[in-house]
């Protein structure tokens, strides 16, 4: 992405806090004042969806809930944008909700896009082999199976 270099007076107090998390993240202040930066914009423009942190990263969900937007977007492409349907999935949301998150899908594509293509891309044997440790023990054989009993 293409950056521009601009003056810019920061309260004393804001500016510890972003070091703070620049710290805590062990990234750079520009790079953690630029995600600060865009993550606000994002929220005003789509009034209902935050950020939130986990081992993908970053990631836009709708406030309150957990629930990151692309899954929404997932769903609702199943139900072929059916509303009325998207709420029945996700009855305990209200309809505001939901639509916040397609709003944000329609102003950032590319961004959802990817990480449905990510998400459709973990099937079980790719996550089995990045991680062993939670792929299911082999069923018993037959064999086994019959001395059991």
């Amino acid at each position: 992405m293409r950056s521009v270099q601009k003056n810019l007076r920061i309260p004393v107090e804001t500016v510890r806090s972003i070091e703070k998390l620049a710290e805590a993240e062990e990234r750079d202040f520009s790079r953690t004042t630029n995600e600060l930066l865009e993550e606000a914009i994002r929220m005003r423009r789509c009034p209902g969806i935050v950020f939130t942190a986990g081992r993908a990263g970053r990631r836009a969900t709708i406030a309150g809930s957990g629930i990151d937007v692309f899954e929404v977007v997932a769903k609702s492409r199943a139900v072929r944008g059916n509303l009325q349907r998207l709420g029945r999935y996700y009855h305990w949301l209200a309809e505001t909700q939901l639509r916040a998150a397609l709003d944000y899908y329609r102003l950032y594509p590319v961004e959802v896009d990817a990480r449905l293509r990510r998400e459709a891309r973990l099937v079980p044997r790719v996550v089995y082999a990045r991680h062993p440790q939670v792929e299911p023990p082999e069923p018993p054989s037959p064999r086994a199976r019959r001395a059991r009993r």
